[in-house]
């Protein structure tokens, strides 16, 4: 089974989203907005995809306040965990966000705040999980 982990300060959007994964993607899923904790569970693969909230108003790092860009900058210049799979999930949403966002952090792939579509957002993770296993 895959595991998703969500990085989300929100524990209502934390809640719907695993709900949503474990129900209809039969995902597993992990939820923490601890960065250590988030390094060390990309380090040591204990997830196979990241749900990375955008704007993260309580995480820290080495005492610097650090949010979902910089953590996935971070993840991507890490060759241990650069090729694990990061969806930048956000409510900022105007035009030219998904790209400005994407090419800051480096991320594979965005998906905007809030999730009306629950099976598109399956779906979207699903073929992320896909191709970043069959390479």
């Amino acid at each position: 089974m895959k595991t998703v982990l969500i990085v989300e300060d929100d524990p209502i959007n934390a809640r719907v989203f695993s709900k949503i994964l474990t129900k209809r993607g039969g995902l597993d899923v992990k939820h923490t907005e601890n960065v250590d904790e988030v390094m060390h569970i990309a380090e040591t693969r204990a997830a196979d995809i990241i749900l990375m909230d955008v704007s993260l108003s309580h995480s820290v790092y080495q005492g610097k306040p650090v949010d979902g860009i910089r953590i996935t900058q971070m993840l991507k210049g890490n060759p241990q965990t650069a090729d694990l799979p990061i969806i930048l999930v956000t409510a900022h949403a105007m035009e030219g966000d998904r790209e400005n966002f994407l090419q800051q952090s480096g991320a594979d792939d965005y998906i905007s705040k809030p999730v009306v579509d629950h099976q598109q957002f399956v779906d979207q993770i699903l073929s992320l999980l896909q191709k970043s296993t069959s390479v």
